[in-house]
């Protein structure tokens, strides 16, 4: 048995590496669509910059499934997609409230922390452990502020 390396990484390993790519870009396509979507320009830019986070944790993980000799993923899932639109045609019936869309964001961070953290229990011990482990603090981050947030807007009405 040879020792895992991040550049000999267990197939399961990477697919779970092709998850988080996956789940990353979905939650970078919702929280770019959804700063579009909401009135407030604080939020819009928090989701912004939370945005851009999650594409470089998409980056950094592709270049690792690429150095194992995968394809790494380059889109999001189709499902995502369809739970963008539902978002779109909500807060537009809403009107971009505020509360609305950081009630949306929040389930898709819900998805994503959720995400790390089934992928950090199944490759416990890998070598990409470290790795995951820094990314997991930030979209745990990402996700207490967007579910502060959504809280303090509910407090509002």
């Amino acid at each position: 048995m040879s020792l895992e390396t991040k550049a000999n990484l267990k197939p399961e390993t990477v697919t779970k590496l092709q998850d988080l790519i996956r789940i990353n870009i979905d939650a970078y396509d919702g929280l770019r669509e959804s700063a579009e979507e909401i009135k407030d320009p604080s939020i819009a830019t928090l989701f912004r910059e939370l945005a851009q986070e999650r594409s470089k944790l998409a980056t950094e993980l592709q270049d690792y499934v690429e150095w194992n000799g995968e394809e790494a993923i380059a889109e999001g899932s189709f499902a995502a997609g369809v739970h963008r639109a539902w978002i779109n045609v909500r807060s537009k019936l809403n009107s971009g409230d505020p509360h609305v869309v950081l009630v949306d964001a929040e389930y898709g961070e819900d998805q994503i922390k959720d995400a790390y953290e089934d992928a950090l229990t199944q490759t416990a011990g890998s070598a990409m452990n470290a790795i995951l482990q820094k990314q997991y603090s930030h979209v745990k981050a990402g996700h207490d502020r967007i579910r502060d947030l959504r809280d303090l807007y509910a407090n509002r009405k």
